[in-house]
C-alpha cells in the first residue's frame, strides 16, 4: 500500500530551542523518500522518527544557510556508514556547488556509495519518474535560493456505472484502459480524469512569483512562517514570511492542507500562528509543525 505522508524533523528557523531541532523534512512518496533542508541535527532526528538511510532517495536543499545544510555531513556519512545500496540524488543551487563538497567531505570517512548531483541553476524540470516529476523554482532570499514541488501525473478514474451501461466488465475493463478504445467506445466515455496529486516545499523568501508558481493547486504546501503578522518588516528585511502572507498564498493558490513551519525563537505560542492563519483566510486543513509531527498528504479527492 502506497504511503504518502511528510515526517518532521525539525521546525526551528536560524537556531535550535529547547523544544524544536533546526529543520528537516522526509516526505515518503509511495516507496521514495525526499529528505528535505536536512539542518544541524537531522540525523538524530532521523532515529528518533524512525527514519532510516535507506529511506532516502532524494536530498534537496533549498539554500546553504546553516539551519537548512549543516546537517548534510552526519547525512551523508550515515548513507556511506549503512551502504545505501539505491542511487541517492542531491539537488541544490549550483551556485553553492562549493558549500555542497565542504559539507560532503567536512571530515574523513570510508564512502561506499556514491551520491548523485543534480544542481539546480534555474527554474523547471529536475527530475521524473513513473510517480512524480520533481520541479524548481526560485526563490527570494539573501543567497540564491529554489523552492521544491513534486507533481504526479493525472491518471484516470473509471466510473463502474458507465462501464456497466456499455456491458463493459472483466479482463474488458484493463484492456479499454491500456487501448483508449474498446468495440468503438472510447475511454473517455466510460471514465474521467483524476488529477494527480502535487506536493510543494518552501523555504527562506520574501513573497516573489516562485512562491505562487509552487504553492498553486498543491493538496500539501509546506511553507515557512518565521515572522507572526506584527513583525512583517523584519520579514522583508531578513527575506521571510509571516504567517498572514503564507496563509494568504495557500488561500489564493486553492491550497488543500496547509503546514507552517521555520519559526523564530522569539515566539512562544504556537497557537497564535493558527490563529492568524485563520483570520487571513485559509480555510483548509492546517497543522502549526512540531518536531517529530507526520502529516498524511490529503487523500484524492
Amino acid at each position: 500500500m502506497s504511503v504518502r505522508e511528510l515526517v518532521v524533523l525539525g521546525t526551528a528557523s536560524q537556531v535550535p530551542t529547547r523544544h524544536r531541532n533546526h529543520n528537516g523534512y522526509l516526505l515518503r512518496w509511495d516507496g521514495e523518500g525526499i529528505l528535505f533542508d536536512p539542518g544541524e541535527g537531522t540525523q538524530r532526528q532521523m532515529l528518533r522518527a524512525g527514519v532510516a538511510a535507506h529511506d532516502l532517495n532524494r536530498i534537496c536543499v533549498t539554500h546553504f544557510h546553516g539551519d537548512h545544510a549543516l546537517g548534510l555531513p552526519g547525512v551523508i556519512q550515515r548513507i556511506n556508514l549503512d551502504q545505501v545500496p539505491h542511487e541517492i540524488t542531491a539537488h541544490y543551487p549550483k551556485s553553492g556547488q562549493r558549500f555542497f563538497e565542504r559539507l560532503q567531505y567536512a571530515t574523513p570517512y570510508r564512502a561506499t556509495v556514491s551520491i548523485t548531483e543534480g544542481p539546480v541553476a534555474g527554474d523547471g524540470v529536475l527530475a521524473q519518474t513513473p510517480s512524480y516529476t520533481l520541479e524548481a523554482h526560485g526563490l527570494s532570499h539573501s543567497v540564491e535560493t529554489y523552492g521544491y514541488r513534486i507533481v504526479e501525473p493525472d491518471g484516470r478514474r473509471m466510473l463502474p456505472e458507465r462501464l456497466a451501461a456499455h456491458g463493459i466488465k472483466g479482463p474488458d475493463v484493463g484492456r479499454i484502459q491500456r487501448e483508449g478504445s474498446l468495440g468503438g467506445v472510447p475511454l473517455d466515455a466510460v471514465s474521467e480524469v483524476r488529477r494527480g496529486q502535487r506536493f510543494a516545499f518552501v523555504m527562506d523568501t520574501r513573497l516573489c512569483d516562485g512562491v505562487y508558481a509552487l504553492a498553486e493547486g498543491c493538496d500539501m504546501l509546506v511553507i515557512e512562517s518565521t515572522f507572526l503578522d506584527a513583525d512583517e518588516q523584519l520579514a522583508v528585511e531578513h527575506g521571510h514570511l509571516t504567517v498572514g502572507q503564507a496563509a494568504r498564498v495557500a488561500r489564493d493558490g486553492g491550497v488543500r492542507h496547509l503546514v507552517l513551519t521555520h519559526f523564530s525563537q522569539r515566539y512562544s505560542d504556537p497557537d497564535e500562528f493558527e490563529r492568524q492563519a485563520r483570520a487571513a483566510g485559509y480555510e483548509g486543513e492546517l497543522t502549526v509543525a512540531h518536531d517529530l509531527l507526520r502529516v498524511s498528504v490529503p487523500k484524492r479527492r
